[in-house]
């Protein structure tokens, strides 16, 4: 039931990848509201792995309700799903194998314009 990353349980290292993969694995508990210690991951079932199962036409059946509440444009579904999208990159199961800091922000800004300043997702689709 653990959620660290392999560097962490097995060699003790502190790094800046285990950082992002800790980073990941909070956004994927923001945007779904569950903890990766429930009940529920246990047999091979993570959060990291439900949330990447649920990506992308699933996204807001996973998310947490308080999110999944407002209606707008679509910017609230392209919002959960980039930053599902982010945190299971960032927590793939070896910490070196994760999204690096410089992807993060550069998809972290394209979410910004497109929730906070109200552009059209389909723009940065391929992104």
């Amino acid at each position: 039931m653990s959620w660290h990353p392999q560097e962490y349980g097995i060699r003790g290292l502190v790094s800046p990848q285990g950082d992002m993969y800790s980073y990941g694995i909070l956004l994927l508990e923001m945007s779904t509201g569950k903890r990766p210690t429930e009940d529920m991951f246990s047999d091979g079932l993570s959060l990291h792995n439900f949330s990447k199962m649920a990506l992308p036409e699933r996204v807001m059946e996973i998310a947490d309700s308080s999110l999944n509440e407002e209606s707008d444009d679509g910017r609230m579904n392209h919002f959960l799903t980039s930053t599902a999208r982010i945190g299971v990159a960032c927590s793939e199961e070896s910490a070196s194998d994760g999204m690096d800091i410089k992807d993060v922000v550069i998809q972290l800004n394209i979410i910004k314009e497109v929730y906070v300043g109200g552009r059209n997702p389909s723009i940065h689709r391929n992104e």
